[in-house]
């Protein structure tokens, strides 16, 4: 494959940074494009468009300086609007629907990985690559495998499952077996600007982790009113006792413990949110188990679902270690995951990942189980 030409994301991080140098180094003819993709202060309206675009940010100077060592090109897309549209209004629709989204998902698949092919398309580049911690695996029969990263504390592949087969045949992942430690090593032996440089905040527009100022500030912008903050009542699990009110279930995600206001004498959970009718239901540890997982928003990365009853492994959330159990893909485009064992606080707008040992088999967007009841 050396020879052929890359188009290569780059953040402005240490692992984008790497990635470009150690693919050029292989002897691929590498380009590096930055997207432009969230702009807080543009987007609360504190300044024009001209501006925002007229300055290049600490991120793109820092790729760009990376290319300009390797003598390569670098090129910038504004990918503003699309991010906002498939990003930022996913993100405000699913907290105001009751759910903990996982914007990088989504960002992944619909905006980054449809950038870089943009681009490679317009170079007439045969590969795309990132700095993620996963693998892909070109076979020999033509099918692309994406596989766990072999750092398994920097494993990215939970985030990829959105990554369909045109994207995969062409993608290079070559940070994939190595380690963050290794990462860093071969950066400043390399002499990269980018070496030391701290990791990247994983919700990359809220990076003081203020999930309801920033959905309050795309009311504000919107002059609507999320249903995320509409007052409602916290109410017990069980007795389905009336503990108090709250402010709105944009507040409360499954599991949280703390800033429920409301004294209890014992540890309880926020163990369900009803969004139609903006009740939070409070109750015990035990009340967070659930065996049976559904999803919908499903993609195969391998492009034929497995067989209904496939024994496997499944990821509830980033962190998650995974628990045996069996799929069931369906033909709608949802799948339901039967734990061996219940899983503690599985949370709507979060990715269940489904993987054969390493090999990732796809995923879908956690939803309550249809039917279930609120109490």
């Amino acid at each position: 494959m050396a020879g052929e030409r890359v188009i290569v994301a780059m953040s402005g991080g240490v692992d984008s940074s790497l990635a470009a140098v150690l693919l050029h180094e292989q002897g691929y003819r590498v380009a590096g494009l930055t997207l432009k993709l969230w702009d807080r202060n543009h987007a609360a309206g504190l300044h024009g468009a001209g501006e925002a675009a007229s300055h290049e940010s600490e991120p793109a100077a820092d790729a760009r300086a990376v290319c300009e060592r390797l003598g390569v090109r670098h090129h910038v897309l504004d990918f503003t609007e699309v991010f906002e549209q498939v990003v930022i209004d996913d993100f405000v629709r699913e907290y105001g629907s009751g759910a903990t989204p996982n914007p990088c998902v989504w960002c992944n698949a619909l905006v980054k990985w449809e950038a870089l092919l943009r681009m490679a398309e317009h170079l007439d580049a045969e590969f795309v690559a990132t700095g993620h911690y996963a693998r892909v695996i070109h076979r020999e029969d033509g099918i692309a495998e994406l596989r766990k990263g072999a750092d398994t504390s920097k494993d990215q592949s939970y985030a990829l499952w959105r990554l369909r087969q045109e994207h995969l045949r062409r993608t290079l992942l070559p940070l994939g077996g190595m380690r963050k430690t290794e990462t860093r090593r071969m950066a400043a032996e390399r002499g990269l600007c980018t070496a030391n440089k701290p990791e990247s905040q994983e919700i990359c527009f809220i990076p003081d982790n203020d999930y309801v100022r920033f959905l309050r500030e795309m009311d504000e912008r919107s002059g609507q009113k999320s249903p995320g903050f509409v007052p409602g009542e916290l109410r017990t699990f069980r007795s389905d006792e009336l503990a108090g009110t709250h402010g709105g279930t944009a507040h409360f995600t499954i599991g949280q413990r703390k800033g429920l206001r409301v004294a209890f004498g014992r540890p309880r959970y926020v163990v369900r949110i009803d969004p139609p009718t903006h009740t939070v239901w409070i109750g015990d540890a035990s009340d967070l188990e659930t065996a049976t997982v559904w999803a919908e928003h499903v993609n195969w990365c391998l492009g034929p679902a497995p067989d209904a009853g496939t024994t496997s492994t499944a990821k509830i959330r980033y962190l998650h270690a995974g628990a045996s159990g069996q799929v069931f893909p369906a033909l709608d485009g949802s799948m339901a995951f039967v734990f061996e064992e219940p899983q503690r606080a599985v949370t709507p707008g979060q990715s269940l990942v489904v993987y054969d040992h390493d090999l990732v088999l796809g995923g879908g967007v956690i939803r309550p189980v249809p039917g279930e009841k609120a109490s």
